[in-house]
């Protein structure tokens, strides 16, 4: 098969490599390959499709998570949802790969969607760099029991139930004094119209599968940053696969 020659837009493509590699001048195959790669996976990214770069962790149970946004994604009319880990990879040992092909996927993508699950991992480095221009504003960001740290941040149900979580898991509370606690949280709730009773609330987190019993603990680094996607409307909290899979509609 022919050599395809370098997309049209090669300039632009290595003037954003460029950026992401602070200035490392590249061996003519290093750039031969990363103009390949471009050529084989962002004509996907110019389509009358519209993209959406999935992000978040790789790993079991995780993994699952990200499949289940890529599904509902797909479901819509016109859509091509991915994840980086389906795509090809580079193979130069010399260069931060990672950084290369994040800058362009991200760039090319119309949305992008990352789900968070742990306070660890390679989702950090993907929250700082999507908290930022020229990404933070077609970015949306799914954080599984997170809510802002206010006792008055109760304004929906995906509230409620991370609020909640941190009670039932308590391991200093007995059964009388959960009760009575989620009890309380759930009648502060109804005041924000939310119709959950502690009994619903609990059953739902005795459901859990054992990899999620515990609620996550952002740091504050996290937190931060969800509550500044929060602000623009950008952040949709979740507590169970169904919930998620409600956050995700509220993805445009």
């Amino acid at each position: 098969m022919a050599d395809p020659g370098p997309p049209p837009n090669a300039a632009e493509i290595m003037e954003s490599v460029n950026d992401a590699l602070q200035g490392l001048e590249l061996e003519p195959h290093e750039t031969s390959d990363i103009l390949g790669f471009a050529n084989q996976e962002l004509p996907h990214l110019h389509t009358p499709e519209d993209s959406y770069f999935i992000l978040g962790s790789y790993r079991d149970p995780y993994l699952r998570r990200l499949r289940i946004v890529q599904n509902e994604l797909d479901k819509r009319l016109g859509t091509y949802p991915f994840l980086m880990g389906d795509l090809p990879e580079l193979d130069l040992d010399r260069l931060p790969v990672f950084r290369i092909r994040f800058t362009l996927l991200a760039t090319h993508a119309d949305t992008i969607v990352a789900v968070y699950e742990q306070d660890a991992g390679g989702e950090v480095t993907e929250l700082g760099k999507i908290s930022t221009t020229p990404y933070f504003d077609k970015s949306y960001v799914l954080p599984r029991d997170y809510t802002w740290m206010t006792e008055q941040h109760l304004d929906t149900e995906a509230d409620v139930i991370a609020a909640a979580a941190t009670i039932y898991f308590n391991d200093d509370l007995d059964d009388a004094a959960i009760e009575d606690e989620i009890d309380s949280l759930t009648t502060a709730a109804t005041k924000n119209n939310i119709d959950l009773t502690a009994a619903a609330v609990i059953d739902r987190l005795a459901d859990r599968e054992d990899s999620e019993h515990a609620p996550v603990s952002y740091s504050w680094v996290h937190l931060n940053e969800f509550r500044l996607f929060e602000l623009h409307d950008r952040c949709f909290a979740w507590s169970t696969p169904d919930g998620l899979r409600d956050s995700v509609d509220e993805v445009p």
